[in-house]
């Protein structure tokens, strides 16, 4: 059986920057009953507590993050890069050691956004781009895919499961 990891938050955890969570019912829940869901927070597991300050990627720009040419940081001036950096690779490491293909993220965070994210200046403007841990996951081969893309995600499970014989 296919395994998929799902941020945390949309398993109504409540590990939100603000303390809150972003649960989403449907299929999440059918597969998390099939025992299917590896839940994973990873700005929590990176380190940092709930709730935190707000954080963005200085110009939305997540692979300059990979590349050490840019931060992820803090409202406050607080530079979290580091935490926003072991976040994504235990995320990664979660993904190898569970067989993980696909991942269920948050839109716009910054750790998990899939197709849009902040763009660093704290305005609430969004800009097209990725989160560092949904970067380093695609760099990586899993199929990324936000709770707003739960039909494609069930697609492409139905595909790998195929391919698999499962």
């Amino acid at each position: 059986m296919q395994k998929i990891l799902v941020s945390s938050c949309l398993l109504g955890q409540k590990v939100r920057y603000d303390g809150g969570d972003s649960a989403v019912h449907g299929v999440l829940d059918t597969w998390a009953r099939e025992g299917r869901i590896v839940p994973l927070c990873p700005e929590t597991a990176g380190g940092l507590p709930t709730p935190r300050p707000p954080a963005e990627i200085e110009t939305g720009d997540a692979e300059g993050v990979l590349r050490g040419s840019a931060r992820v940081m803090r409202k406050d001036g607080g530079d979290v890069t580091s935490a926003f950096m072991d976040g994504a690779e235990s995320t990664l490491a979660a993904c190898w050691q569970h067989k993980v293909k696909i991942a269920i993220l948050k839109e716009g965070s910054p750790s998990c956004g899939v197709a849009c994210v902040h763009d660093g200046s704290f305005s609430g403007k969004k800009i097209n781009g990725q989160g560092v841990t949904a970067r380093l996951l695609t760099r990586h081969g899993i199929s990324v895919f936000s709770e707003e893309q739960l039909d494609a995600a069930a697609r492409r499970l139905a595909e790998l499961e195929r391919a698999h014989g499962q």
